[in-house]
């Protein structure tokens, strides 16, 4: 055998090295993210209108003293941070769900008419009973939200469950329907858009514990959910046949996993008004890391979602002081480069 043969078949016996190994989630990643997630928090706590040093801000929230510090802490920062972890682990999970039940990567929670179902609610609130504060938006936001689901659901359910090809058809209808009565009554009345358009742009600011105390029932429902339903996922994408041959019910479980959606995506527009891209691009960063295994997905969309929402929060605080630049516009800023890249590279948004 020439040298040349002998080089050739000593490559095809060895294993090629640009095989790429398959990705999968870890507890240690989660421990890994839940820090990174931990540290935007703190971080969120430190940068404001007024910096504060970290100690400083670990020694009034273990020691609270009334000072003026202490009273920014714990009156403004503290209940706008965990807003805004539980709003984005809450949109990160439902974009995730959303994603999965679909077979569809560009879903989101907003397929559902969650948005759209909480606009229309809000606008009527302000218009009809004359609401003007953001807990009495909360209520209406999250039972219009629910309504608009409950419709979507029913107009994209068949026989077998919840179809998916139907659902984001009936999504885009009810959505368009609802977008268009919104603007009707936006338009006429002017004291209504001008109330309306600082809830439609997607914020944490202003909400206190109040609003986040009448959502969160909702968000840790939608959780329990969640968790529950994210295993069967991966017999979900092998189709309905094979999951119902493997013992699973599809029906029940889409089920499951539509509601789960509404609750954390209807919660979540009820707290803060609609918020783009984040349940868009999160499950695509979360599968990047896990690849496809929902049991993972999930949970790290979760966290993906907290830290985005957390970072792109504390970054509108700083990019206009002394004033400051909604998350919902943050988001679109920061969100709309990032799906480009994730579209550019298609195998990361592969189901």
């Amino acid at each position: 055998m020439s040298t040349t043969a002998a080089a050739g078949v000593a490559r095809a016996g060895r294993p090629r090295e640009d095989v790429r190994r398959p990705r999968h989630g870890s507890p240690l990643g989660v421990l890994v993210l839940a820090l990174v997630v931990a540290a935007a928090g703190l971080l969120s706590l430190v940068v404001g209108s007024r910096s504060i040093a970290p100690g400083t801000v670990l020694d009034v929230l273990l020691r609270p003293d009334g000072s003026e510090v202490s009273t920014i802490v714990h009156g403004l920062r503290v209940p706008r941070t965990v807003l805004g972890l539980a709003v984005g682990a809450a949109l990160g999970v439902a974009g995730a769900l959303m994603q999965g039940h679909t077979r569809n990567p560009l879903a989101e929670p907003g397929l559902l008419g969650v948005s759209s179902g909480a606009a229309f609610a809000v606008v009527l609130s302000i218009h009809v009973l004359g609401v003007s504060d953001t807990a009495g938006y909360a209520w209406f936001a999250l039972v219009g939200a629910g309504l608009a689901s409950v419709a979507v659901f029913a107009i994209g359910s068949t026989r077998r469950g919840p179809d998916p090809v139907s659902l984001v058809l009936a999504g885009a209808a009810i959505t368009a329907l609802l977008a268009s009565l919104t603007q009707a009554v936006v338009l006429r009345d002017v004291d209504v858009l001008d109330s309306y358009r600082f809830w439609v742009v997607g914020s944490t600011a202003g909400r206190g514990t109040d609003v986040l105390r009448q959502v969160a029932p909702f968000l840790a429902a939608g959780l329990l959910l969640a968790a529950t339903s994210a295993p069967g996922l991966n017999l979900l994408q092998l189709g309905d046949d094979v999951a119902r041959s493997l013992g699973m019910h599809p029906a029940r479980h889409k089920v499951l996993g539509v509601t789960a959606v509404m609750l954390l995506a209807g919660g979540a527009t009820a707290a803060c008004g609609p918020i783009a891209f984040l349940g868009l691009v999160v499950p695509h960063l979360a599968r990047f890391l896990t690849g496809p295994d929902y049991r993972w997905v999930v949970p790290y969309a979760g966290l993906l979602g907290a830290l985005l929402l957390v970072l792109t929060d504390t970054l509108g605080r700083v990019i206009a002081r002394p004033g400051e630049v909604q998350v919902g516009i943050v988001m679109a800023l920061v969100g709309g480069p990032i799906f480009v890249l994730l579209v550019r590279r298609t195998r990361m948004v592969r189901l």
